[in-house]
Formats: structure tokens, C-alpha cells, sequence
């Protein structure tokens, strides 16, 4: 009987994991490819080299995302309805455009290969800029402007417990995937309408992953500290993780099975972090050998993560969380240190959002701008000097920074430093200068 289970279920996985229902929900929502006829997936299913499966992620640079026959490089996003008479078109493809149809291309370009993408065509282009906002939402800068606008204009203390954890979370999910190493869905049947993670392993969605961790610990750390309805709340939350989960679908870049994985699989670290992330935040305030702790446990689970398998963007992305985490948390323990902590005591819960004002909105935007600003171009002068340092250091041209991020004594070190204190900066810097100019 049990055997029966664990084959219904397998059976179950293989069925959910099959490319051929990313591209059927893809249809629905208006994305078509321009694929050449002969591409184009049988009725029945699709091709057998691309059944899911333990399947090596493609490492040849010069290969690209198959929407399409070779198209010539043009800028990304979304193109002209003229643009349908392009030499570059299947026959196929221009017969479908019409007055309600926009050419487009993926939005950012391969970080692993350069690879740009094929144009595709967009139908509905309402659900296209729902789900190109739902990808965002697990994206890097979403995280450089949700994290600090929350610390510096709402609750820090909420701020800094999510930063540990996303980072945590993500290094999971990450190291998650370079140990189960699957392919992102087959193209054809899929469109790539994003490409710039589909050099990475797929399992499991750690878009879904953030999506689902961050408005649930978010839910988790504010109701009954701050007053507002549960239903609000849990709604709020409930919406915010099936659209990013949602979007990865549409974007082509994970199947059905990974992103109710992804989905489970931060429930599941959640519950794990419940009951202690008070006791995590506190050892940060006042632990006396913190800082030793953070670095350690930091660099050792980013050296793991890195020694899972080649260079990929996915480790680049484990360092970064890592670094920001560990340079919020040591900012935490100065600040505690320093008398600097800027949560309200705990005479004042439940909290209560103050009454909305021109005053209240013009500094909490000149707080947003001003940190926001600063931490740009913290990131942008700690990425200038760090990887020519590193490159000469060790003795590596630094004329190519993609090819020399591709090694891991650059890229672990770079990450690790340049978000390390952009995480420092944004936690214990911006708030000591919103004090120097009277904005705290």
C-alpha cells in the first residue's frame, strides 16, 4: 500500500514538473513564441530529452533561449506593433500579430551568458506588466528599496528580523538547487519571456521562495504589534505570494511542481525560524562574541553554498544575501552598543500608523530618497574598487568583469564585501545621518 502511494505520488511530481503546462498557461495569458514549425511541440506531450529529471543546466555561452529562430539584437522590452514585419520573423509569427499585439524581448539579459533572449509576442499586456511586477517582487532591487524603506520609515525592528529571514531562506533554496540540479523548462514548448536566471538550476522557485517568506514573516512579526485586522493581513500576504509564484510560471522560467515546492519549502523554514527569531535578534543586540559568530557562520555556509557546483548566478545570489545579512546583523549589535536602536518601546504596542500628512510623506520620502541614494552609491563605489583589487590580488584580468566574477575566489569575496556594507550602511549609517540632518 505504501508503495502504491509513493508511486501515485512520483507519478503525480513527474506530471506537475512537465514543460508542456508552463507553455499551456502562457497561451492562456496571451504569450506566444516564434518558434519555427519545426520546433513546435506535438499534441501529445513533448520532446524526450527534456522529460523532467537530473539534467545538467547548459554551460556553452554561446547558446541561446530557443523562442525562436535568430533574431537580430535590439534593445529588451516591449517593441512596436510595426516591428511584426521584421525580417527576422517566422511567417507563422507575423500572421498572429495584430492591432492588440506588442513584439517583445526579455526584460534584462542572461547574467551567465549575455544572452538576450528571442522575441515573443504579447496578447494580453495587462497580465504582462502584472507578472513582470509579480517577477520584480523577488528581485534584487525590490529588496534594496522594500528593506530600508521599511526600517527607515515603519519598524526597524521588523526590518532587520525579515533581512535574516530572506537571507537565510535564500541561501537554502539556493543550495537547494545546486544539489538537485534541474534544468529550467524546455523551450520549445516554453517561452523564455525572462532570461536572466535561466542559466540556474529551477529546483526549487526561490522567487516563489521570497515571495511566499516575505509577506508571511512579515504577517508573522506585525500582527499584534502593529493593529490592523488578521484577514487584512493574511490576505495582503496570501496575494503577495501567489502573484510572484504565479508570475515565474508566465515568466517560463520554473514549472508547476517547483513553484508549489518553492511555496512548501518556505513554510516550512518559516516554522523553523518562528520560535527563535527572537532569540537570533537579541544574541545579535547583546551577544559578546556576535560578531565573531555572524562573520564565521556567514563565510562558512557562503564557502558550502560556492563548493556545491560551477560558477552559476545562483551562488553569486547566496553570497549577496548572506553578506547583507551579515552586515545588517553586525550593524544591530553597534547600534545596540552605541544606544543607537531605534525601536519604539514596548509601553507603545500595539503600534498604530500615524495619521497621513504632507509633513509625514515629505519626510518619510526625503528618508527614502536621501538612504536610498546613499546606498546606491555605496554599492556602486564598493563594486568599482573591490573587483579590481580582487582581480589584482590574484593575479586575474580585470578588462572582463563577467568573466572574472566567474571565479569564486573573486565573486564570494566581492559579494560578501560590497553587501556586507551595503547592509551595514542601510541599518546603522543612513539612520546615524538621517539623525546628523534632523530627518530621524
Amino acid at each position: 500500500m505504501a508503495n502504491d502511494y509513493v508511486k501515485s505520488f512520483v507519478q503525480m511530481c513527474n506530471y506537475l514538473q512537465e514543460p508542456r503546462h508552463v507553455a499551456r498557461f502562457q497561451h492562456l495569458c496571451g504569450v506566444r513564441g516564434t518558434f519555427p514549425d519545426t520546433d513546435t511541440e506535438p499534441e501529445g506531450g513533448q520532446p524526450e530529452p527534456d522529460r523532467p529529471g537530473l539534467r545538467k543546466r547548459l554551460q556553452r555561452p554561446d547558446a541561446g533561449v530557443r523562442n525562436g529562430v535568430a533574431a537580430a539584437q535590439q534593445p529588451n522590452g516591449m517593441q512596436g506593433d510595426a516591428a511584426a514585419a521584421g525580417p527576422d520573423r517566422s511567417p507563422s509569427a507575423a500572421a498572429n500579430v495584430d492591432a492588440d499585439t506588442a513584439i517583445a524581448k526579455p526584460l534584462r539579459r542572461n547574467s551567465l551568458t549575455g544572452d538576450v533572449g528571442q522575441e515573443f509576442l504579447i496578447h494580453n499586456k495587462l497580465l504582462f506588466y502584472l507578472f513582470t511586477f509579480g517577477t520584480e517582487l523577488g528581485n534584487e532591487m525590490f529588496f534594496i528599496v522594500f528593506f530600508p524603506f521599511l526600517f527607515w520609515n515603519i519598524d526597524p525592528l521588523v526590518s532587520r528580523r525579515l533581512i535574516v529571514v530572506w537571507a537565510w531562506n535564500l541561501f537554502v533554496g539556493q543550495s537547494t538547487k545546486d544539489m538537485v540540479r534541474w534544468s529550467r523548462p524546455a523551450s520549445p514548448p516554453v517561452v523564455k519571456v525572462e532570461v536572466f536566471y535561466n542559466s540556474e538550476y529551477s529546483m526549487p522557485s526561490t522567487h516563489a521562495m521570497t515571495g511566499t517568506a516575505i509577506p508571511f514573516c512579515l504577517l508573522m512579526l506585525t500582527y499584534g504589534r502593529w493593529e490592523y485586522p488578521f484577514l487584512f493581513g493574511f490576505s495582503v500576504a496570501l496575494s503577495w505570494s501567489i502573484l510572484v509564484c504565479v508570475s515565474r510560471v508566465y515568466m517560463g522560467m520554473h514549472s508547476v511542481l517547483e513553484v508549489i515546492t518553492g511555496f512548501l519549502y518556505s513554510l516550512l523554514i518559516l516554522a523553523f525560524f518562528q520560535p527563535i527569531l527572537d532569540k537570533i535578534d537579541t544574541f545579535y543586540m547583546m551577544g559578546h562574541y556576535a560578531p565573531l559568530v555572524i562573520i564565521i557562520s556567514h563565510v562558512s555556509f557562503g564557502l558550502v553554498a560556492f563548493s556545491l557546483d560551477s560558477w552559476s548566478t545562483s551562488r553569486g545570489d547566496t553570497a549577496q544575501a548572506l553578506g547583507t545579512g551579515a552586515g545588517a546583523a553586525l550593524a544591530t549589535h553597534v547600534n545596540y552598543q552605541l544606544g543607537l536602536l531605534l525601536d519604539p518601546p514596548l509601553a507603545s504596542l500595539p503600534l498604530i500608523l500615524p495619521s497621513i500628512s504632507i509633513g509625514v510623506v515629505i519626510r518619510s520620502l526625503l528618508r527614502f530618497f536621501i538612504g536610498v541614494a546613499v546606498l546606491l552609491i555605496t554599492r556602486m563605489v564598493m563594486k568599482a574598487v573591490t573587483i579590481p583589487f580582487l582581480c589584482r590580488l590574484f593575479g586575474l584580468p580585470s578588462d572582463d568583469v563577467r568573466q572574472a566574477r566567474q571565479h569564486m575566489k573573486v565573486e564570494l569575496p566581492y559579494r560578501y564585501i560590497v553587501y556586507s556594507v551595503v547592509g551595514f550602511s542601510c541599518v546603522s549609517v543612513v539612520p546615524f545621518l538621517f539623525r546628523i540632518v534632523s530627518l530621524a
